[in-house]
């Protein structure tokens, strides 16, 4: 399906450094591909290797030619595919809107385990704008749709290829401890106050002397504690024992699944800890996994067939 004319890219590379600013400023329009009568310049393609590499391109020519060489062309490659994706796109009437774009954008977030603004510090630090980035996720939405038209009825990842992943990456399934906190917090209103930390402290053993006598946890949880999770019974939810902080990490060690804390003094108030679940570490079932492996395998096959097809 590729109909292009590499000459200019040649051209292109061999004389991009000349320094004069009319030659430079025609440099950057020349056309360096030729896909269906569209056409590729070499703005478009410096751009996009910037996007890509977080590289200065031109810089990338001055002190290392070979790679600057390699990235041109692996990333001419990708503007062709794309001109390509979008002539056919619009033949079949593809859409993509706003709101498909946006939940890509999450879905992506979530897999890096980053937040909104750090994913927007890591597009701006790889030169791109939002608006460049979303362009980008658009098109990307845009070659899955392509693909799924044309052979996703074809591919078939069945139990044996999903099993066959698993058992050679075992590496990435491999979780560590896991602890499950409850937590009453008492607040101090003066903590460099000797005499209210002692009357704090008075109240945190009434508390656990209540609790060791038999009343429930989360219902002195939600009457006492002023810090995290006291709406929730005091459940702090699953954390890595190296998430918590030395003093902390040290006192759950030493518990066993319901055991209860002493008074832990905190440098706003007195926590209370309650041991509430506790998971070893080791290798996630296939079971847990299987979905997650069967996508990874799912997307591979699209990467291949749409290099074929495209």
């Amino acid at each position: 399906m590729k109909k292009i004319n590499l000459a200019f890219f040649i051209l292109s590379i061999t004389f991009l450094f000349v320094t004069g600013g009319d030659l430079r400023a025609e440099l950057c329009n020349k056309i360096v591909a030729i896909v269906n009568n569209d056409i590729i310049t070499l703005y478009e393609l410096n751009k996009r290797i910037k996007e890509m590499t977080g590289k200065d391109p031109l810089l990338l020519q001055k002190y290392d030619k070979d790679s600057y060489k390699k990235a041109c062309y692996k990333v001419l490659n990708i503007l062709i595919d794309n001109k390509i994706a979008n002539k056919k796109a619009k033949e079949l009437k593809l859409k993509v809107s706003d709101s498909d774009v946006d939940e890509e954008i999450k879905r992506i977030e979530r897999s890096q385990g980053i937040s909104n603004r750090e994913f927007l510090e890591m597009i701006k630090k790889n030169g791109m704008t939002y608006n460049e980035y979303r362009d980008q996720v658009k098109k990307s939405i845009v070659r899955m749709q392509l693909v799924e038209f044309e052979v996703k009825s074809r591919i078939i990842i069945n139990d044996k290829k999903i099993k066959e992943y698993y058992e050679t990456h075992k590496d990435e399934f491999k979780r560590g401890e896991k602890i499950r906190l409850g937590s009453i917090f008492l607040k101090s209103s003066d903590p460099n106050n000797p005499a209210a930390m002692q009357s704090l402290m008075r109240r945190a053993e009434v508390i656990i002397s209540r609790l060791r006598a038999g009343q429930d946890f989360a219902e002195l949880a939600e009457q006492f504690s002023e810090g995290p999770g006291a709406d929730n019974g005091g459940d702090l939810g699953y954390f890595e024992p190296k998430e918590l902080d030395p003093q902390l990490r040290k006192v759950v060690e030493k518990m066993n699944v319901g055991d209860i804390s002493g008074p832990i003094i905190r440098p706003f108030g007195i926590q209370i800890i309650r041991l509430l679940d506790r998971k070893k570490g080791g290798t996630k079932p296939l079971k847990e996994v299987r979905d997650y492996i069967y996508r990874i395998l799912y997307n591979k096959e699209i990467d291949k067939r749409y290099s074929s097809w495209i």
